[in-house]
């Protein structure tokens, strides 16, 4: 009945068993129910699964670095679970922008609780700007190259996919909101795809033969969504900048920067409460590339995201929300258990709400007796 959804792809070499992967995401969970949580989605049959925010910088405050020794037996846990459960790995490297030095005055507000999550959030987002606008030429050399080391690491480590993470630094220096530079890396969109082209190159110069993802961030205005990433009228410029670095395809979404529930949508969001909310994003990009597009936004129903692969309008399709409240989804879809699938109701209770309220990431179906296959 899904035979779009559970029919193989490729992308350079690599060969993903169906149509479904699960979206890179920060689960705030402790090790063993990480591991936990990541086999059980690779059990229930997602092609691959996207390790999110794995640094490229050799120390990070919040992140598990690939260059301890710690952080990189920790990785290649994640990657052997993740294959003894059937499914691929990619992971998604990134670097953080935001200022951490100048973040220190607030800690006392935060303990004290004088300053919320969102109220913080907003106090990162102001300061992007100014941060990544002021970093030295040299230094953002050195970034770049980074992620040649960070990408053989995460070889080493046993993922089979890279997905350079086009939001966090890549997205603020790709936006005219937050980039003020005035040298190379400023000012024209040529020059603001600069560092992301530079980094994707590092990664394909360090790994020719590794697939590379690229995840797009798209902002938007009117509406104004996404504050990070590139405008959809930039699409022209970017794109075959970054094909040419060396990307093999795109997993397309809202660019960040913005409140969590925009990136996240609810059901109830004003502006994106339908399913498949970014796959408009997704329809602008096929104007300027033939390489394969992943959609991403609110995806939970089978008939809907066969129907999206049947018209071409994606390739693949990720989920995070979906697969959490069902890891067993895409086993569903390849049997006759279409109707046991528990649907995400995009609540963000649990999800998004576990995550700000620093209790990890879970669903309200948690603690549910998981039904048979």
């Amino acid at each position: 009945m899904y035979e779009m959804i559970n029919s193989p792809f490729t992308i350079r070499g690599l060969t993903l068993k169906n149509r479904i992967v699960f979206a890179p995401t920060t689960m705030g969970l402790k090790e063993e129910e990480y591991l936990e949580r990541m086999g059980r989605i690779a059990a229930g049959g997602a092609a691959m699964l996207t390790v999110g925010d794995v640094p490229v910088l050799r120390h990070s405050l919040f992140e598990k670095s690939l260059y301890s020794r710690k952080g990189f037996e920790f990785y290649s846990r994640v990657t052997d679970t993740i294959h003894k459960n059937g499914a691929k790995a990619c992971a998604q490297l990134h670097v953080s922008d935001s200022d951490v030095k100048g973040m220190l005055r607030y800690i006392p507000g935060v303990l004290t609780k004088k300053i919320t999550p969102d109220r913080l959030r907003t106090l990162m987002n102001e300061r992007t700007g100014p941060y990544i606008s002021r970093i030295p030429k040299k230094r953002v050399k050195e970034i770049t190259s980074s992620f040649s080391e960070a990408a053989r690491l995460a070889e080493k480590a046993g993922f089979d996919m890279i997905q350079i993470h086009g939001d966090r630094m890549c997205g603020s220096f790709s936006s005219a909101v937050f980039n003020h530079r005035t040298d190379c890396y400023g000012g024209s969109a040529e020059n603001r795809a600069r560092f992301a082209s530079e980094a994707v190159a590092a990664v394909r110069r360090a790994l020719p033969d590794m697939p590379i993802e690229y995840k797009l961030a798209v902002r938007q205005e009117n509406p104004h969504y996404g504050n990070a990433g590139i405008l959809l009228e930039e699409l022209p410029v970017f794109l075959p900048l970054l094909q040419a670095a060396g990307v093999d395809c795109y997993h397309v979404a809202l660019a960040d920067h913005t409140s969590l529930s925009d990136t996240i949508p609810p059901k109830s969001h004003p502006y994106f409460s339908e399913e498949g909310c970014f796959l408009k994003y997704c329809d602008e990009v096929r104007k300027y590339t033939a390489l394969p597009v992943c959609g991403v936004g609110g995806l939970t129903s089978p008939d809907f995201i066969e129907e999206q692969l049947q018209k071409a309008r994606i390739d693949y399709a990720a989920m995070s929300r979906q697969l959490i409240a069902d890891p067993q989804w895409p086993a569903k879809t390849a049997g006759e258990n279409r109707e046991k699938i528990r649907t995400c109701v995009r609540c963000n209770r649990e999800c998004l709400g576990g995550m700000m309220e620093h209790r990890g990431v879970h669903c309200i179906y948690d603690g549910r007796q998981e039904e048979k296959r």
